[in-house]
């Protein structure tokens, strides 16, 4: 008789718990959130990376499309698509930089801000619930830990 296969763990348990890779868990976890998010956002007709481009023009106005790509970690490709169908919606407008004419500012639109806001609104509840049960100082932590592990040399 030949090997039998190993039962693959539920998340939580064994290497799929904290005895995993850390890399490993943090795929498996942005995998479950961004889950969430596709499904939660998908209800009102917008996907993760719109809502991220929403995000960031509102955050960051005047900011090229290159910018949007570093900020959203989509390629200028991917967020020139983006902006377009954000645009043929109706929730972001273009208007030619006051200096530099050939530079189109991107921002939100009346539309674009009542879809961001209820966008923003299940994206909340769903880092609340991540939260559930944690205490302030442990959040604090995980998002210290977070922003290190992501720095340059981090």
């Amino acid at each position: 008789m030949g090997k039998r296969a190993a039962a693959v763990p539920e998340i939580g348990e064994g290497k799929r718990g904290e005895a995993g890779r850390l890399g490993y868990l943090l795929r498996q976890a942005n995998h479950v959130v961004r889950q969430r998010m596709e499904r939660s956002l998908a209800e009102i007709g917008v996907t993760p990376p719109q809502f991220l481009v929403l995000t960031m023009v509102a955050n960051y106005p005047g900011a090229s499309g290159a910018d949007l790509a570093r900020l959203t970690f989509l390629t200028p490709q991917t967020v020139s698509l983006i902006v377009g169908n954000l645009e043929r919606a109706g929730a972001v407008g273009r208007q030619p930089h006051a200096v530099h004419g050939r530079i189109q500012m991107l921002e939100l639109t009346e539309e674009g801000r009542t879809l961001l806001a209820r966008a923003r609104e299940r994206a909340h509840a769903i880092e609340a619930a991540l939260l559930a049960g944690t205490a302030a100082e442990e959040e604090r932590v995980v998002r210290a830990w977070l922003v290190r592990v992501a720095l340059p040399d981090g």
